[in-house]
């Protein structure tokens, strides 16, 4: 796989979480990897940046104000030019990850995640996705 940092390099993410320490140091770390990264605090505004910026990936808590992560990862998701989704949530049950991947979040994980973890991650679907289009 190409080094995290070449993955996420000028990378358009999308942070979206209602808690501004959790919003800020995500920020920090995918701008540490020269991501370029807009941040909201609920699923309205998720909703209209992603269709006004084009993310290549979005960062996405589920218990939002406004609209739900779930309800956010609907409108985003199912188009052909749908942004990559990695929801993150403190809720660990099944069901709530089954509707999630129902709906085409192409990863779910569970908070506290280590920054290193949502990292690799976001790099993988955008490395997958820089091989696919080669």
């Amino acid at each position: 796989m190409q080094r995290r940092a070449d993955c996420l390099k000028d990378a358009r993410i999308l942070i979206v979480d209602d808690d501004q320490d959790v919003l800020e140091s995500m920020n920090v770390a995918f701008r540490a990897e020269g991501a370029k990264t807009m941040t909201v605090a609920d699923g309205n505004d998720a909703v209209r940046v992603c269709a006004e910026h084009k993310p290549d990936l979005v960062v996405l808590d589920v218990m939002l104000p406004g609209r739900s992560g779930f309800l956010a990862l609907e409108k985003i998701k199912g188009r052909e030019d749908s942004p990559f989704v990695i929801m993150v949530t403190a809720n660990e049950g099944k069901r709530h990850k089954a509707y999630a991947e129902s709906l085409g979040v192409d990863r779910y994980l569970f908070k506290p995640v280590p920054l290193e973890t949502l990292l690799d991650a976001a790099a993988e679907l955008l490395a997958d996705r820089d091989a696919g289009s080669n």
